[in-house]
């Protein structure tokens, strides 16, 4: 059924939030310790500022990750680029800045690393962070060889992504295998179905690659559960524990 399949650019190990738990998630700080220790190819959520900056962060409020308070997407860039998104996860990396997408896009072009944007709208705002993220995407990544690639939960966001910029290659993430997922993959013309890795069996690869789709997975920390992936033929492995897997493994 392979034969089916488009090439498939991106390696195996995917960087979870630039390193996993050792750097605060979403900093170029992050990306920099990961790339330390081998990855090629990292993951990274982002989602519109009030004044439609594209930048990095995961949850819907500031609270957890920065010392900010509130919804981030409700602030403007200017504002939100004076927070410390370093301070919460421990003192070495006190003063980190949120990044832009932009910043982020320089970092990897410059070094040759692939890219997975996980488009985590602020809530209301499914539609419109599918646009922005991917006509970022397409300016950012203009004339490189590999383009990033967007994923995201929000079955809106990647209709938005896929009107606007139909070439950029889509996923649709899933934590449940819900009614109908693989057709609206399809209708989306998504490349790949990243799933929470224990929803993967055997019959469900065989679904997927069927469908000349590639299968990812989410967030996989543990050298069992990474080798039954492996087992099991799926191409994308997204970890934590940049400091436990070779990414050349």
């Amino acid at each position: 059924m392979e034969m089916f399949m488009k090439p498939w650019p991106y390696p195996r190990w995917v960087a979870h939030r630039g390193a996993g738990k050792l750097a605060p998630e979403n900093t170029l700080a992050a990306f920099r310790f990961g790339a330390s220790h081998g990855y090629r190819m990292f993951e990274c959520d982002a989602k519109l500022s009030a004044d439609g900056v594209v930048f990095l962060m995961h949850d819907a409020t500031l609270d957890r990750t920065t010392n900010g308070r509130g919804i981030g997407g409700q602030q403007a860039w200017g504002a939100l680029s004076q927070l410390d998104a370093g301070g919460w996860h421990s003192r070495a990396f006190a003063g980190e800045p949120l990044p832009t997408l932009e910043n982020l896009a320089r970092f990897c072009r410059a070094n040759d690393h692939l890219l997975n944007i996980e488009i985590k709208p602020t809530p209301g705002t499914e539609r419109e962070t599918g646009e922005v993220v991917a006509r970022e995407a397409a300016r950012l990544w203009q004339g490189a060889a590999v383009p990033p690639l967007l994923t995201s939960f929000q079955v809106e966001s990647l209709k938005g992504a896929q009107a606007v910029q139909p070439e950029l290659p889509r996923g649709l993430l899933l934590d449940t295998l819900w009614n109908g997922w693989l057709d609206t993959a399809l209708a989306l013309g998504c490349t790949a179905i990243v799933c929470n890795h224990a929803l993967w069996d055997a019959a469900t690869v065989a679904q997927v690659h069927g469908a000349g789709l590639r299968s990812l997975s989410y967030t996989v920390n543990d050298d069992w559960a990474a080798q039954r992936l492996i087992d099991l033929g799926t191409d994308g492995i997204i970890t934590d524990r940049v400091d436990l897997f070779s990414p050349a493994g």
